[in-house]
């Protein structure tokens, strides 16, 4: 039987506050089939789980589910238990499950989410509803530039539905948890760059008309298909699709002299015109095509990819990539970063007298961070590692405020 991988990070209220020793049982069926522990940086060990052959994922069929389901049941000390239900596990993938637990002092108790199916598998509608009239119409532009925010605010339903909760994610996490919502981590690396793109592009066009706010929502985007693209709390993410928009997460496309991102409607299998074809996007990357060959088949020749800065107000700007080696300023505010970080990932290595030169302590200490957040652990610290280090920082400087303040 084919087999596919789990790793599970818990967290308290944030990723600054990784849970030590939580207990993890996994069920399938409701029977329980395997358990374990998070380690000092709340991470699991990388799980072995059995599941479909990933060429039920490769190719569009409608008899076999193309990956397995599983359950997990969370629980820590002073803190409310959580079970996640339908855990999807990919052949050959490894899939990377977040899971956030609340104070005991809420009162909470156990809570339960039920993770829908893959879109391309579930009965999702797949018309993007939106006012005629409105959609005839240069939508208003608000923004003086593209920039990636460093969180974006979802609406967990339709833009009527005033009960509907709303979420602020960091955008990353969005577009990671669209992506893996969206399309099969299984497919060609070009297609999954080419799929993200176009969702990227798709939420940076709702950023920059400031589509709902200009409405008067309160929110930047909704977590339906009808209107948007697929969002699902708390759902699994896989690490193809992690490492994709790890990569690329400031590109975005446009076309011909417009300004604003394009906004890249697409569907499962479509031939109308301006959508891009999920399968039909596979079917090209198996043939050689590279995204952007991908993304002009199906959106026009004028399409060309271009990048945008963060608006994330981070306390050092990366500068060039850091190896071993180095000696210079950036190498002592790294090495001072990442021993700040283990104040609460007591798992990555202490940088003994940091002195701004990149030496053998210090590339172990980078492997680790890049080990722990999913990060491909070369021991360098590209744009990649170094916005990961920055963003986590920030919210352990934030976590430390908030308790002496």
């Amino acid at each position: 039987m084919a087999k596919g991988y789990l790793k599970i990070n818990v967290y308290g209220e944030n990723i600054a506050n990784p849970v030590k020793s939580a207990n993890i049982k996994i069920l399938k069926n409701d029977q329980e089939i395997f358990t374990t522990k998070t380690d000092e940086n709340g991470k699991t060990e990388l799980i072995t789980l059995d599941t479909v052959d990933k060429s039920y994922s490769e190719s569009k069929q409608t008899k076999v589910k193309p990956y397995e389901t599983y359950d997990i049941i969370v629980e820590a000390l002073g803190l409310n238990p959580i079970r996640i239900n339908g855990v999807q596990i990919f052949d050959d993938v490894t899939s990377i499950q977040d899971v956030y637990l609340t104070s005991i002092d809420n009162e909470q108790g156990e809570k339960t989410d039920n993770l829908p199916p893959n879109t391309l598998w579930g009965n999702y509608p797949s018309e993007i509803i939106e006012d005629t009239e409105e959609n005839n119409k240069v939508a208003p532009i608000v923004l003086k530039e593209v920039l990636i925010p460093s969180t974006i605010v979802v609406h967990d339903g339709t833009p009527s539905n005033t009960n509907a909760p709303n979420y602020t994610v960091p955008f990353t996490d969005y577009i990671k948890n669209v992506a893996s919502s969206e399309i099969y981590s299984t497919w060609p690396t070009e297609t999954i760059k080419a799929n993200v793109l176009a969702i990227i592009s798709f939420t940076l066009n709702r950023i920059y008309t400031e589509w709902y706010r200009s409405r008067g929502y309160d929110f930047t985007i909704t977590s339906t298909t009808t209107y948007d693209q697929k969002y699902t709390r708390n759902g699994t993410i896989f690490e193809p699709i992690s490492k994709t928009v790890d990569e690329i997460f400031t590109n975005y496309i446009r076309s011909g002299i417009r300004l604003e991102p394009l906004l890249a409607h697409y569907k499962n299998d479509t031939n109308e015109e301006g959508y891009l074809s999920q399968w039909g996007s596979k079917e090209l990357g198996d043939k050689g095509y590279n995204a952007l060959e991908i993304l002009r088949y199906y959106y026009g020749n004028n399409i060309n990819i271009y990048s945008a800065k963060t608006t994330q107000n981070y306390p050092y700007s990366f500068t060039s990539t850091l190896k071993s080696g180095d000696c210079n300023i950036d190498v002592y505010i790294l090495q001072n970063s990442l021993n700040y970080i283990r104040g609460s990932y007591p798992g990555i290595p202490k940088i003994t007298n940091p002195t701004g030169y990149f030496d053998a302590n210090t590339e172990n200490a980078v492997k680790t961070f890049q080990e722990v957040f999913s990060l491909s652990p070369t021991g360098q610290v590209n744009y990649q590692t170094w916005y990961k280090i920055s963003y986590i920082l920030t919210a352990v400087k934030d976590l430390t405020e908030s308790i002496y303040n």
